[in-house]
């Protein structure tokens, strides 16, 4: 039976990842050694990082003189790290979610940490607008995609103070105007590759203004200047990244990933519009192109169980919402192809009609 992978992470990839992957892990490139034992000094690895490196650039029309680094560590350690490399007297967060109120908890560690606007009040089923941004922020930090509750911010932001973004979940999945940011970072285990890499891009002219002394592996200095390799970087992963943006390229790279993200998001949205069962939890302006949030309406709430099994027996994987807030969530991610948001609206019309 076909899987329908709506994994919120690790997630789906696309097959041309995979088999590539698979292919490197038995014999890279017809050297007769697999990427997991190669040297990451090798002239090999070092080829794989250029180009790893440069396609990202192309594909999201990075500007001359930003760098891309690959690190280890999750979108986690960047909560601290950021900081760590910028918060001199005071930073601004935007907290629309359960990943920008870890950032801001790690930010606070370092200094004082204003939240401008929190969507908390309504479970965080909006993006709070007309807020103020202090002029004396040291940065302003917004977490563009909220994976768990299934609003999405598609603007970018014009701030008077650097801007930094946690783009963990939809990096790659529309055009983004880099110049606006100082820095955005992100798990790679969405859109870009498995578990165990961390992507930063970063303007270097956002760096060195902190008083503090920063120890070498979380100074993003230290990996600007070794090329991201101060030490072993997570070559695998960088590897099957390398692969999945070799694969976006090939259809298109990110405006007709967008065009396809917006097919599958509105057929879903629709559906869950139009049935009589389902309900989404995001006001209409704010929801997310890669995470679908909608439960059950109140009367029919003893159903969830029912309408989990029979995603399942229909070979669906990942709807369950996250244990914070239960109902469901269809992840659809770059590489989810529109079969899969079809046959689940095929079975919410069929869970409908049973009921």
């Amino acid at each position: 039976m076909k899987k329908h992978n709506f994994n919120a992470g690790p997630s789906i990839l696309p097959p041309y990842t995979i088999e590539k992957t698979a292919e490197a892990v038995t014999n890279l490139n017809g050297i007769g050694l697999s990427i997991l034992e190669i040297s990451h000094r090798s002239k090999e690895f070092q080829a794989i990082m250029d180009e790893a490196q440069s396609l990202f650039k192309e594909l999201m029309n990075i500007p001359a003189g930003y760098e891309v680094l690959y690190l280890g560590g999750g979108a986690c350690t960047q909560f601290f790290m950021l900081p760590y490399n910028m918060l001199e007297t005071k930073a601004a967060y935007l907290n629309t979610g359960s990943w920008a109120s870890s950032a801001i908890k790690e930010a606070k560690v370092f200094g004082e940490t204003v939240v401008v606007a929190s969507s908390e009040d309504k479970n965080f089923s909006y993006i709070p607008k007309n807020y103020t941004v202090p002029a004396d922020a040291d940065y302003f930090h917004i977490t563009t995609n909220n994976t768990i509750f299934g609003s999405e911010l598609l603007i970018d932001p014009t701030v008077s103070v650097p801007l930094v973004a946690d783009m963990s979940s939809d990096i790659l999945s529309r055009p983004v105007d880099i110049s606006k940011y100082a820095l955005i970072y992100g798990g790679a285990q969405k859109n870009l590759g498995p578990a165990g890499l961390t992507f930063v891009i970063v303007n270097p002219d956002a760096l060195g203004k902190v008083s503090r002394k920063i120890p070498s592996m979380v100074d993003y200095r230290t990996h600007i200047k070794s090329g991201s390799m101060f030490n072993t970087p997570p070559c695998l992963p960088i590897y099957s990244a390398l692969m999945t943006m070799q694969w976006l390229k090939s259809i298109g790279g990110v405006p007709e990933i967008m065009k396809r993200n917006v097919e599958k998001s509105t057929l879903l949205y629709n559906e869950i519009d139009r049935n009589k069962l389902f309900v989404g939890t995001v006001v209409k302006e704010d929801r997310s192109r890669m995470n679908v949030c909608f439960v059950l309406k109140e009367e029919y709430k003893d159903l969830e169980a029912d309408f989990l099994a029979l995603t399942s027996a229909k070979g669906m994987v990942g709807l369950k919402g996250h244990r914070s807030v239960g109902g469901f969530r269809a992840s659809l991610y770059n590489a989810l192809p529109l079969e899969s948001v079809q046959a689940l609206v095929d079975t919410m019309q069929e869970f409908e009609a049973s009921h």
